[in-house]
């Protein structure tokens, strides 16, 4: 499906937090393990970095099995701890943004990549989705209704909906 729409070398990028909250609108949950291969299936050779960003709790150390899958299917995993901000007396929003994070890598490799792949909806990254489009790369964007800002469509060389993929990358138990 993707492989029309790539150019040269692909790097792709993770948002797993933007793409948590996607999976419970799309109601089933995406095996990185089968992205991945949907990736090397569709960009072969021309496959390069994976990055994913993932916030962590260390209050919940089942995430160490996930952190590990990620390793192992050599995915390049950036971590930081989740941060509890208080919003009114009580009542408080987990927070593990990585906007900036990815920003940097996209733009510390953009002279290895021709196509970024951005799982992710939020319109935070339209920056650097427009700064890479003006740099002459190609930006697919893999996300979900309700979940993908109109800008990062209308920028973007290419939005895949997830759902469409849904017999190639859902995780099944």
């Amino acid at each position: 499906m993707i492989n029309k729409f790539v150019k040269g070398r692909v790097y792709v990028f993770i948002d797993a937090a933007n793409i948590f909250y996607t999976q419970k609108t799309l109601g089933w949950r995406i095996s990185y393990e089968k992205l991945k291969q949907y990736f090397n299936d569709e960009c072969g050779k021309n496959l390069g970095k994976m990055f994913v960003y993932t916030a962590t709790d260390s209050e919940r150390p089942q995430q160490k099995k996930f952190l590990d899958m990620l390793e192992i299917n050599e995915y390049i995993v950036r971590t930081k701890e989740v941060k509890r901000i208080r919003v009114t007396k009580g009542v408080y929003e987990w927070k593990g943004d990585f906007d900036v994070e990815l920003t940097i890598d996209a733009m510390d490799n953009a002279r290895e990549f021709d196509t970024a792949i951005l799982l992710s909806g939020d319109s935070d990254f339209a920056p650097i989705v427009k700064r890479m489009k003006e740099n002459g790369k190609k930006v697919i964007i893999m996300s979900a209704k309700h979940h993908i800002s109109r800008e990062l469509i209308e920028l973007s060389d290419k939005y895949i909906n997830l759902k469409k993929l849904r017999d190639k990358i859902e995780f099944l138990k």
